[in-house]
């Protein structure tokens, strides 16, 4: 643990950032999950209705193209919270602990504990299966169902006393409906949902004194799937004028196979969603689950602006990356496309970020972990694959030329430029799309001689190598008291 002489001494060479003098800064991290770029300030769905999400966006940054590291929730969620990219880390799938890969790492939260903060997490950060979570990084969890500390920190969503209907499937279809591709709306009161619970735990923290600089997180769970929220937010939304995704019909006639592949997974039958009507009645259970959370979002944004810590508090809100709901063929996330990596992502640091600022560079939450320790003026941890976002928060026309870099699965990648995506597989297929003409990526210029630049320019952000595959779950077992990882005893 570091000290108190050395804690006071970095705490005065810290930026000026905020206005307390000789304190650091307090930080306010919110992650959504599954939330697409289906947010009022970033024009996304015309219905959709978020105005928490757009107020925090008007009192800050708003990166209007930045992409998740990984278009799945463990190897995202991993690399933001160890700043080190899939290619790297190994950490590619679900099934791959992140401790297991990285055992000396040093988690974002964890670098603050040891630099003198008081580190307070709730609800989904870490991916959130059984021994994902990490107790070295918190000096206090929130977990809305009590017995999920002895469940080694494994707070369960979609299962009870999550508020459920009381026959699941409630949309049977077959091959697409496993148990949690499931909506519907609830006869309960908003203060029965596990993300209304945490809300509630983050501000009273926020509206309460605290002793030293703080670093608060809390993780809401929708609209990850089950779509199953208080019928009030499915009302916002009549299903009789409901707007979908525009879907051409043969999109996926210039892809290579393996995109093809991905767009029609097992899980992912777009036909069998039209066809069973269902298509009008997803869309509108997503978009009411997303304002749920924007109204979760609301409750600890007034509870920031009641509280002490007000002018002294940095926010920092992502998402772990985007969602399709047609587009494509495909639902869900885990394609390489942009509506699979592109995410809401906003920043406000009073007395840096103006308000209602905009910024169009292409960024990674990969550079979160070092732009937040840059603006709280920690020691800077070494063999981080991201940046600071520190010059584009005073400046958001300053040079920026990393494009942002997506990876799902081993060896299969795309990069988001300042007009070019550029995606590669494997096996050295390739698509290359231009969003400025062509912003649905309907059009896969990759075979095409005259954009051999483009694709060269952004090839060269590639990795130079891609790390194996990190081990399975499968292969160790876990220890719940001390959340540890042993590998399994042969028989």
């Amino acid at each position: 643990m570091t000290t108190r002489r050395s804690f006071l001494a970095s705490a005065v060479a810290a930026p000026a950032v905020l206005k307390a003098q000789n304190r650091r800064p307090n930080v306010l991290m919110i992650a959504m999950d599954d939330m697409n770029d289906w947010v009022g300030a970033l024009g996304g769905h015309p219905q959709v209705r978020t105005p928490n999400l757009d107020r925090l966006a008007s009192q800050g940054m708003l990166f209007t193209e930045a992409h998740t590291a990984a278009p799945i929730c463990n190897p995202s969620r991993s690399a933001l919270m160890t700043g080190v990219q899939p290619s790297n880390s190994g950490v590619y799938d679900n099934d791959q602990p992140w401790r297991i890969a990285s055992p000396a790492a040093v988690s974002l939260p964890q670098h603050f504990r040891e630099n003198g903060y008081r580190t307070e997490g709730g609800g989904k950060l870490f991916h959130h299966g059984r021994g994902y979570n990490d107790p070295r990084s918190w000096d206090n969890y929130f977990f809305w169902n009590p017995a999920a500390r002895a469940n080694a920190w494994h707070d369960n969503y979609s299962f009870q006393p999550d508020p459920e209907p009381s026959k699941r499937p409630v949309t049977p279809m077959p091959s697409v409906s496993w148990r949690n591709f499931d909506w519907a709306p609830l006869e309960v009161r908003d203060q029965e949902m596990p993300d209304f619970k945490l809300a509630s735990w983050a501000g009273d923290f926020l509206r309460s004194p605290q002793d030293r600089p703080f670093f608060l997180a809390a993780g809401f769970f929708r609209p990850h799937i089950p779509w199953f929220v208080p019928r009030r937010y499915f009302d916002l939304y009549p299903l009789d004028s409901i707007i979908v995704p525009t879907v051409k019909e043969d999109d996926l006639a210039d892809l290579p196979p393996i995109a093809r592949e991905f767009a029609l997974n097992e899980h992912s039958r777009h036909d069998l969603l039209v066809s069973t009507g269902n298509w009008r009645k997803a869309v509108q259970a997503y978009l009411a689950c997303i304002t749920f959370s924007d109204a979760q979002v609301g409750r600890l944004l007034d509870s920031l602006d009641k509280s002490p810590h007000r002018d002294n508090t940095i926010i920092a809100l992502w998402s772990d990356h985007g969602y399709h709901l047609g587009e494509k063929w495909h639902w869900h996330k885990q394609s390489l496309w942009y509506r699979s990596t592109h995410v809401p992502f906003m920043v406000s640091a009073p007395g840096l970020t103006q308000p209602g600022a905009r910024c169009a560079a292409p960024v990674s939450l990969l550079d979160l972990y070092p732009t937040l320790a840059d603006l709280a003026g920690l020691p800077p941890k070494s063999k981080l694959d991201g940046a600071s976002l520190k010059p584009l928060l005073q400046n958001p026309r300053a040079t920026w030329e990393r494009p942002a870099l997506s990876t799902f699965l081993r060896g299969n990648h795309a990069l988001t430029g300042a007009r070019w995506r550029y995606i590669r597989y494997h096996d050295g297929s390739e698509e290359l799309y231009d969003r400025q003409r062509d912003p649905n990526e309907w059009v896969n210029l990759a075979a095409q001689p005259e954009y051999a630049g483009a694709k060269r320019d952004l090839a060269r952000w590639l990795p130079k190598n891609d790390a194996p595959n990190s081990p399975r779950q499968a292969d160790y077992e876990l220890e719940p008291e001390q959340v540890r990882w042993l590998p399994r005893r042969k028989r």
